[in-house]
């Protein structure tokens, strides 16, 4: 079976998400990858970007779903986006990573997150 992606990785955000007031009060630096499966071989046949899906059009829709927003949990952050990127009637199934970068936390981790898969319909 074929599987074709546009992939978005290490796309850096920094977004209001957490439980804690000080989280709240100030955005924190997030990390977004995402692949979005599509069958891409139109694309790949024409060289014509309206085969495809634009990942420019992707960055833009999630930079302004981050900016416009605010999120309580990762779950839900990931969902909003699973959910832009499904609008597009060319994505299949989309797989969203949201990474906290440096979570507050006592211990010494780098980061924190969560990784979501979604289909069509």
């Amino acid at each position: 079976m074929e599987s074709d992606a546009i992939l978005l990785r290490s796309f850096r955000v920094m977004a209001y998400c957490g439980v804690l007031d000080e989280e709240q009060a100030r955005r924190q630096p997030f990390e977004i990858n995402a692949e979005v499966t599509a069958d891409l071989r139109a694309a790949g046949q024409s060289d014509d970007l309206n085969d495809t899906i634009n990942y420019g059009i992707l960055g833009e829709k999630i930079q302004e779903l981050v900016e416009n927003s605010r999120f309580t949990l990762l779950e839900y952050f990931a969902q909003q986006v699973a959910d832009l990127l499904l609008v597009d009637d060319k994505a299949i199934q989309v797989t969203v990573e949201i990474l906290k970068l440096r979570p507050p936390m006592a211990q010494d981790l780098a980061a924190s997150g969560v990784r979501i898969t979604r289909s069509r319909g």
